[in-house]
C-alpha cells in the first residue's frame, strides 16, 4: 500500500471498461491513483468517441469512485492533426513521440506511474514499452489485463464498468526492464525517436507470424488457452491456477505446444524449449487473435 499517489496512465481504443476495470484493481491494491492519462487515436473514430465519452461520465467532477482523480486525454498528433491510424514508419515515429513526451513530462514532475496497455492498437502498447523503457525506473509498473471469455463477452463494448472478483479479470504485471535507470546515458535515445520506431518495427518483424499461425491452427481449444496464459507471462502453476485444471495436465498441453513449435520453427529434437519460449514468441501474437 502506498501513501503517496500515482498516476495511471491507459491506452484507449473502443472498450473502455478495460480503463476502469485497471483502476478498480488499482484501487483495490490500495493505490492512491490522482491522474489517469488516455493515450488514443482520433475521435474521428466512432467506437474511440464513444469510449472516452463513457470514460467521462465515470470522472463527474475530477471525481472517481468518491475519490479526486483527474481524466485526462492524450490525443496522437502527426503535423497539428490527431493520428486516425498508424499506418506507416512516419506515424509510428509521431505516435512514439506524443507517447515519449508525455512519460517524460510526468517523470520530470516526480510521478510514479502504472501503465495499463491493453487498449487501443497493438502498436501503442509496442511504442508505450519502448518509451518506458528509457524513461521510467524501479517504481513504475506496466500492466497486462485478462479477462475470461465469458465475461468479455459480458462487458464488451462497455455493457459493464465494473466487475467483482468472481468475474475472474486480472491485473497482470509485465516485465520492464528500465535501461534508463541502469544506465542515464540511454535515455539521450528519447531524444533520436527514430532510432526507437525502427527497433520497434524489428520486433514486430520478430513476432514470426506465419510460425504462430501454423501453431494457433494445429491446436486444440484447451491447448490454445494454456498458450495465451504462458503468452501473459504465467509460469506452468499459475496457468494451473488461472484455468482451473491440474498441473500434471498443463505439462501435458505444454508438451504438445512445444512440440507444434518445434515443427513450426524447424528446431532440432535436442534444442531445449520451455514454456519461456511460448512466451517471447507469442506474446504479441495473441493480442491480435
Amino acid at each position: 500500500m502506498t501513501d503517496a499517489g500515482a498516476t495511471l496512465v491507459a491506452t484507449l481504443g473502443g472498450q473502455p471498461q478495460i480503463v476502469t476495470f485497471a483502476l478498480d484493481a488499482l484501487i483495490a491494491q490500495g493505490e492512491i491513483i490522482t491522474d489517469v492519462y488516455l493515450i488514443h487515436l482520433s475521435l474521428n473514430n466512432l467506437r474511440t468517441r464513444h469510449a472516452l465519452q463513457r470514460l467521462q461520465q465515470e470522472f463527474l467532477d475530477d471525481h472517481y469512485a468518491g475519490r479526486r482523480c483527474r481524466l485526462r486525454r492524450v490525443p496522437l498528433r502527426a503535423n497539428g492533426s490527431e493520428l486516425t491510424d498508424i499506418r506507416a514508419a512516419a506515424d509510428a515515429e509521431a505516435a512514439w513521440q506524443c507517447i515519449r513526451d508525455l512519460i517524460a513530462d510526468l517523470k520530470r514532475e516526480g510521478r510514479r506511474l502504472h501503465l495499463c496497455l491493453s487498449g487501443g492498437r497493438r502498436m501503442l502498447a509496442l511504442l508505450a514499452m519502448s518509451a518506458a523503457a528509457l524513461l521510467c525506473d524501479h517504481q513504475d509498473r506496466i500492466w497486462h489485463m485478462h479477462t475470461p471469455e465469458a465475461t468479455l463477452q459480458r462487458v464488451k463494448d462497455s455493457a459493464l464498468m465494473h466487475v467483482t472478483p468472481a468475474d475472474g479479470v486480472q491485473l497482470i504485471q509485465a516485465p520492464l526492464a528500465p535501461w534508463g535507470a541502469y544506465f542515464p546515458a540511454l535515455r539521450a535515445l528519447a531524444q533520436t525517436p527514430m532510432q526507437a520506431v525502427e527497433t520497434q518495427l524489428r520486433r514486430i518483424v520478430a513476432v514470426d507470424e506465419p510460425q504462430c499461425r501454423q501453431v494457433w491452427e494445429r491446436l486444440t481449444m484447451r491447448q490454445r488457452d494454456v498458450l495465451c496464459a504462458f503468452a501473459r507471462g504465467l509460469r506452468p502453476d499459475q496457468v494451473a491456477d488461472a484455468l482451473s485444471i491440474s498441473l500434471s495436465t498443463v505439462n501435458t498441453h505444454k508438451t504438445a505446444i512445444l512440440a507444434e513449435c518445434r515443427v513450426a520453427w524447424e528446431l532440432a529434437d535436442d534444442e531445449s524449449l520451455d514454456y519461456r519460449f511460448i512466451r517471447e514468441r507469442f506474446a504479441m501474437f495473441i493480442e491480435g487473435v
